[in-house]
């Protein structure tokens, strides 16, 4: 098939290129580079299967295409926080002309959209019917809001104009390729136990989260996609829950580090608790995630250790 992703050179996006190529798909990767990086797509530009395309989700654009997923948005708060207006017209605008596209060219469309759905949630773990507890007017609402009209107009596309829709809930996803600078936990506590300085907790650090490596996750966008008749949100996420402090710790030992605790307060609207419940992907999609947090650490900081400290390790 000839598949677009947007947001292509991003974190999760880039692994997802590279797999629907080594599946023997043609990809289209359109990307604006504001968080996407051509060094994580660097290593595709010879191949004939890819293409790159530098381009703004905001703006229309025309081609012919047998799926498209949309990952284009900044999803870490500092990125998405930098300008909120741009994150919202991201996900509104750019997931309206992504519809659009899909239903011209009658192409099957994925939206990654994203557990902070659910915003501080009051069930716990969270299903896919739940509605959330979400603050429309706080600091994160540029995101979180964003993401819920962008799904929306994926369920009143599909019901209306019978556009083929997936919607993607992706939980905390970590691994090779994460932005060094985009303040999300897990590449902040490994830049930060690397370079021996104190790793920041928020709060009391007994907060929870669930952390999936991005290689389950992009098998199950790809299950996802290929489902057919599944157009109700679905989670997806490892469901084992981890306390802040627990992953320090974790990462600690990873990076053989003696790096001290330093609490700061929490920030606003932070969810207390977050755990998919991941009973749709199982069942519907045959899917869970197999690579555990150890294993998916060390990987990861693999993967950063020759950029923070110039050692040996892996680039790609």
């Amino acid at each position: 098939m000839r598949i677009l992703v947007t947001g292509g050179a991003g974190f999760i996006g880039s692994h997802l290129c590279e797999q629907l190529i080594n599946e023997g798909h043609d990809v289209i990767c359109l990307d604006n580079f504001f968080t996407g990086r051509r060094e994580n797509i660097l290593h595709l530009l010879d191949n004939a299967r890819f293409e790159l395309l530098r381009h703004d989700v905001i703006e229309p654009i025309l081609l012919e295409v047998d799926q498209i997923y949309n990952l284009a948005c900044p999803a870490s708060p500092i990125h998405y926080q930098y300008n909120p207006v741009k994150t919202v017209k991201t996900s509104v605008m750019g997931m309206i002309n992504m519809l659009g596209l899909a239903k011209r060219v009658r192409a099957r469309i994925l939206q990654a959209s994203t557990s902070e759905v659910y915003g501080d949630p009051l069930v716990h773990p969270q299903p896919e019917e739940y509605w959330g507890n979400v603050n429309p007017i706080g600091i994160r609402s540029c995101y979180d809001e964003g993401k819920r009209i962008a799904e929306t107009l994926m369920m009143d596309y599909h019901r209306q104009n019978h556009v083929d829709t997936r919607i993607a809930r992706i939980f905390n996803t970590y691994g090779p390729r994460m932005l060094e600078n985009d303040g999300r936990v897990v590449s902040n506590f490994v830049v930060q136990a690397l370079q021996g300085q104190p790793l920041t907790l928020y709060g009391a650090g007994d907060q929870t989260r669930s952390f999936c490596y991005v290689d389950d996750l992009v098998r199950a966008l790809i299950k996802l996609m290929n489902t057919d008749g599944l157009h109700e949100p679905v989670n997806l996420g490892n469901p084992t829950e981890f306390t802040i402090k627990q992953l320090a710790s974790e990462v600690m030992e990873v990076c053989k580090s003696k790096s001290e605790l330093v609490h700061l307060p929490l920030p606003d609207d932070d969810p207390r608790q977050r755990k998919p419940d991941i009973s749709r992907a199982q069942t519907l999609l045959g899917w869970t995630p197999t690579i555990q947090l150890r294993a998916g650490l060390e990987r990861t900081v693999n993967y950063f250790r020759p950029r923070i400290l110039g050692e040996p390790g892996s680039v790609g």
